[in-house]
């Protein structure tokens, strides 16, 4: 397939600037990949659609405040830096602009001499590495103090409560997005869920700004895909698979959580305990191994993230669906409306 496959036409006022109030008041829309049939429903009528004992895999990463501004030592230019994923001890690699002021050696200062670092690295994609020379646990303290929320570059408007650039049950620190499908979520809403016997299970999965980048190569299987950290423990890879001995839905709330389950049983065979990196492609023609359901959002045409919800509801039935949800107005990518697909 060709990367112009997944082309759609996206008028400006579609994507949206700000979230809604409350969270599961976004519109949703419902798709049977099999009929191809549409509803229109709002995501708080979720539970319409879910049986008991299915089970809903939510991703529990926490988006770091990971845009600092640094000040060269040697010159007082500012830089600025937009950290994606922590290498080891206080090595990270991140985006620099204008990148031509961050060569190897330089030195750079934050928040008035809170914090300092060096660029250690260039990669092979142009990103840098740099070294802080603070505690390793300080690092996040210190992000609190001098970093501000990574937004996408198409929301253009501040955000006034970073909180809503969050997941309500977010708790491990390391992402450089947040996974948007669960932004519907109310803590209340999952609270109902859970008293109508649908199960909740967490991954993580730290998301790189890699998932927003666009695909440059016509040919959809010459496409390199970034590299993203993930974890499942043994209480959600049970959780799993009790759901499906009992003959229930296993349900991802995002395509992150999609990655990391079918990175699980993609590498072992099986769902199970597993730690590791994932740089695992989903398109057109790939089987899926565990999932019966997905949520998510409307994404980005030409992105890997719209050919991921192809590969699974069809390509036909997910471009009628985004023709669709065009033509009524639905409420586009990171803070707009979401899809459920069974």
């Amino acid at each position: 397939m060709n990367t112009s496959d997944f082309y759609y036409d996206l008028p400006a006022e579609l994507i949206a600037q700000t979230p809604i109030e409350p969270r599961n008041a976004s519109r949703l829309m419902v798709l049977d990949r099999i009929s191809g049939k549409i509803e229109h429903k709002i995501f708080s009528q979720l539970e319409e659609f879910l049986n008991e004992g299915d089970c809903l895999i939510l991703n529990d990463t926490r988006v770091i405040p990971a845009r600092i501004y640094g000040v060269k030592k040697e010159t007082g230019a500012v830089v600025e830096f937009l950290l994606l994923n922590q290498n080891e001890n206080n090595v990270w690699e991140c985006l620099c602009k204008p990148g031509k002021r961050a060569k190897i050696g330089t030195e750079f200062v934050f928040g008035d001499g809170l914090v300092d670092c060096e660029v250690v690295d260039i990669t092979e994609d142009g990103n840098r590495k740099i070294r802080f020379n603070c505690d390793s646990k300080e690092i996040y303290n210190i992000l609190d103090k001098i970093g501000k929320m990574p937004l996408p570059p198409y929301i253009t408007q501040e955000l006034k409560n970073g909180e809503r650039y969050q997941t309500v049950y977010s708790r491990e620190l390391g992402s450089a997005a947040a996974p948007t499908a669960g932004l519907h979520f109310t803590k209340e809403m999952l609270d109902d869920l859970k008293n109508k016997g649908i199960n909740i299970g967490y991954v993580t999965l730290h998301v790189g700004l890699g998932t927003f980048r666009p695909v440059k190569v016509d040919d959809v299987t010459k496409h390199k895909m970034h590299t993203e950290h993930y974890h499942i423990s043994k209480e959600t890879a049970d959780l799993i698979n009790e759901t499906k001995r009992n003959g229930k839905r296993v349900i991802s709330v995002g395509t992150t959580s999609t990655r990391t389950l079918e990175s699980v049983a993609t590498k072992n065979g099986c769902i199970c305990e597993d730690e590791d990196d994932t740089s695992i492609f989903i398109y057109p023609g790939y089987e899926f191994k565990c999932i019966d359901g997905l949520i998510t959002n409307f994404h980005l045409p030409e992105s890997t993230l719209i050919m991921l919800v192809s590969a699974f509801a069809g390509y036909d039935n997910t471009m009628n669906a985004y023709k669709t949800a065009v033509d009524e107005k639905y409420r586009f990518f990171s803070f707009g409306d979401a899809m459920l697909i069974l």
